[in-house]
C-alpha cells in the first residue's frame, strides 16, 4: 500500500511526518534513513553533546514512541538507492521496495572532504553524525593537542568545547579571516578576539597541504606556514548538498534539488526540504540553498500543506543560530545586503546587536547574548527606522514598529 514517503530522517523528515498527522492525514507514512537513530536535531552535535552536556535521549527531534504512536514506519539504517518515478516506487540498499503517492526527498548535506596525503590517517575527524561526535567525545581529553582546519562556526564551535575542556586547540582557516564567507570583517574581529582571549590559537591565511603520523594522525602539515602537532583532528570545511538520488532520478538540480515557491520538485508528485533545496525567496527576490534548522522545518510544514491539496506558499527571513562558550548568537537575514551598520550594546561586555540597513531600511541582524534585539529585528526586515533609536541601548526598540 503506497502512502507518504520521507527520504531522510533529520529535521525536515521528522517535522514532515509530525505535520502530516497533525493535517489528518491518515494514510501510510514512512522514513527512510540511512542512520540507525530516529530524527535528531542536528546543532547540539558541535555545542551540547559534543560537550558532553546533554544526553541523546535530549538529541532526539521527538521520541521514538512518538513515531509508533503516530503510525509512522521507522526504515532506518537503510539507504534509498533510486527513485523510479513512473512506478512511483523507491529502492533501498536491502532489497526492499518502498511504493508513494507523494514523496518528500530531504536527504540533507554531508562534509566537504579534504583528499590530500594522509587524509585517511585515523584521528582525522569530521562532524556530521552522532557516531561523528561519540568518536570525537572519546578523544577529547585535557592535555591533547586538537588541531580543526577551518574557522566556519561548526569549528569555532568546536573550538570553544575543546578549549573549555583544557584541550590545546589550533584554529586553521585558509581564508584572510575567520568566519569569511558568513559575515563582516568586525564580527569576525569580534570572535577571532574572544576565542583568542580564551586561549585558542587562531591561524589565518594558512592551508593546510597533508597530515602526518605512524598509527594515527600526528601532526597537520601546512606548507611554508609550519607543521601543527595534533592528536586529533576535525575538519570544518563546508558541505555538500545530497543530491545524487534526485539526479540520477532525472529531477532538476542545481547547487541543491531545484523547487518552486511550494517546495515542489520538477515532478509534480515529488517535494523537498531542508539544506537540499535550492528555493526562492520572495523576500530576498533570489534564489537561494539554506543550512539552517528553521528553513528545513518551515519547508516541511509547507510540503505537506501541499501535497495534502494546499496551495501554501515558502516565504521566511532566513535565520540562524551558533552557540560558543556561554554566548549566543542570533543571526536572521544576512548581513551582505546591508551598505550601512548600527551597534547596539557593548562588545566590551559581550551583549550587543549589530543593524544592517540599505537604503534606511533594516535587511539583517547578529545579536549576542540579545534575544529581546533579535526578536524584534525580525519583525523589523524590510522597515524604515530611525537609527538613533535602534542604536540606544536605553530606547524601547517595538516603538519602532509602530
Amino acid at each position: 500500500m503506497s502512502g507518504m514517503v520521507i527520504i531522510g530522517a533529520g529535521h525536515a523528515a521528522g517535522q514532515a511526518a509530525a505535520s502530516l498527522r497533525q493535517e489528518k492525514y491518515e494514510g501510510p507514512i514512512t522514513i527512510i534513513g540511512d542512520e540507525p537513530f530516529v530524527p535528531y536535531q542536528r546543532p547540539p552535535l558541535s555545542k551540547a553533546y559534543l560537550a558532553g552536556e546533554q544526553e541523546l535521549e535530549r538529541v532526539y527531534i521527538r521520541p521514538e514512541k512518538f513515531y509508533a504512536d503516530k503510525d509512522v514506519t521507522l526504515k532506518l539504517g537503510v539507504t534509498a538507492t533510486a527513485i523510479d518515478r513512473a512506478a512511483k516506487t523507491v529502492s533501498l540498499d536491502n532489497g526492499e521496495s518502498v511504493a508513494y503517492d507523494k514523496l518528500i526527498i530531504s536527504t540533507g548535506s554531508r562534509p566537504r572532504i579534504l583528499n590530500i596525503e594522509g587524509s585517511d590517517l585515523p584521528g582525522i575527524h569530521y562532524l556530521r553524525t552522532i557516531a561523528d561526535v561519540d568518536a570525537i567525545r572519546d578523544e577529547l581529553q585535557a592535555g591533547k593537542n586538537l588541531v580543526i582546519v577551518g574557522g566556519g562556526y561548526i569549528g569555532l564551535e568546536v573550538a570553544s568545547v575543546g578549549v573549555t575542556h583544557g584541550l590545546n586547540v589550533h584554529v586553521l582557516e585558509m581564508e584572510s579571516r575567520i568566519l569569511q564567507r558568513v559575515t563582516t570583517p568586525e564580527m569576525s574581529e569580534y570572535y577571532h578576539n574572544l576565542h583568542s582571549g580564551r586561549g585558542v590559537h587562531i591561524h589565518t591565511e594558512t592551508m593546510v597541504s597533508g597530515f602526518a603520523g605512524g598509527d594515527r594522525v600526528e601532526k597537520v602539515l601546512c606548507g611554508d606556514a609550519g607543521e601543527f602537532d595534533a592528536d586529533l583532528v576535525i575538519v570544518g570545511i563546508g558541505i555538500i548538498p545530497n543530491v545524487e538520488l534526485a539526479e540520477a532520478a532525472g529531477l532538476e538540480c542545481d547547487n541543491g534539488i531545484v523547487v518552486d515557491e511550494h517546495c515542489r520538485t520538477s515532478d509534480p508528485d515529488i517535494y523537498a526540504a531542508g539544506d537540499c533545496t535550492n528555493h526562492p525567496n520572495p523576500l530576498l527576490e533570489r534564489r537561494l540553498r539554506l543550512e539552517s534548522v528553521p528553513n528545513a522545518m518551515e519547508q516541511a510544514r509547507v510540503c505537506v500543506s501541499n501535497m495534502l491539496g494546499g496551495d501554501k506558499t515558502y516565504v521566511a527571513m532566513p535565520w540562524f543560530w551558533s552557540d560558543q562558550y556561554e554566548l549566543k548568537l542570533q543571526m536572521v537575514g544576512f548581513s551582505a545586503d546591508g551598505d550601512q551598520q548600527v551597534v547596539r550594546g557593548s562588545k566590551a561586555e559581550n551583549q550587543f546587536a549589530v543593524f544592517y540597513l540599505k537604503d534606511g531600511k533594516v535587511v539583517a541582524a547578529d545579536a549576542v547574548n540579545s534575544p529581546k534585539e533579535f526578536m524584534v529585528c525580525k519583525q523589523l526586515i524590510g522597515k524604515a527606522v530611525d537609527t538613533t533609536i535602534l542604536a540606544d541601548a536605553d530606547a524601547d526598540l517595538k516603538q519602532l514598529l509602530a
